[in-house]
């Protein structure tokens, strides 16, 4: 792991457990509000990231891609939820606005695959993570936090790489 700014820090995964794991310590701090934004290729890893979300949150359902209905919800026992959105067929930022994110921020936290498709909708808060391949397994991920809460979330990050 490298700093490459105040908000900014590179970490090399490789394997997808390990990039798994790097989820599941984001997904331990995880609340109600929080958007995580998720960028990279078909196949960088982000599902596998948010599979590790999922574990460190206490998620009672099991992962997978929403590529073909947008978004899914996952659950806990104590009711807590939060929305795992794919922007990759989204034709326009008005098919996105219609999701209606302010609702799923205000009832859980949303993790957005392609929130590039959709930026101008993404709040100037939050935390963004970039997937690129560096090999076979490897994955470099980079992650950049805007506002206090994401540089939270940057330093827990910081703290166990």
């Amino acid at each position: 792991m490298f700093a490459i700014d105040a908000h900014t820090i590179e970490v090399k995964s490789n394997s997808p457990e390990q990039t798994r794991q790097l989820g599941e310590r984001l997904g331990r701090s995880l609340r109600t509000g929080d958007m995580i934004c998720l960028q990279g290729d078909l196949g960088a890893g982000k599902t596998t990231f948010v599979q590790g979300i999922a574990q460190g949150w206490g998620s009672a359902d099991s992962v997978s891609s929403p590529t073909f209905i947008l978004v899914n919800m996952y659950r806990r026992a104590d009711g807590g939820q939060f929305f795992h959105m794919d922007a990759y067929r989204l034709d326009s930022t008005g098919e996105a606005e219609e999701l209606d994110l302010d609702s799923m921020l205000a009832e859980g936290a949303l993790i957005v695959e392609w929130p590039e498709r959709m930026q101008s909708l993404i709040p100037n808060e939050r935390l963004w993570v970039e997937f690129t391949p560096s090999g076979e397994e490897e994955r470099e991920l980079k992650f950049n936090a805007r506002g206090k809460r994401y540089e939270a979330l940057l330093d827990l990050i910081r703290g166990g790489a």
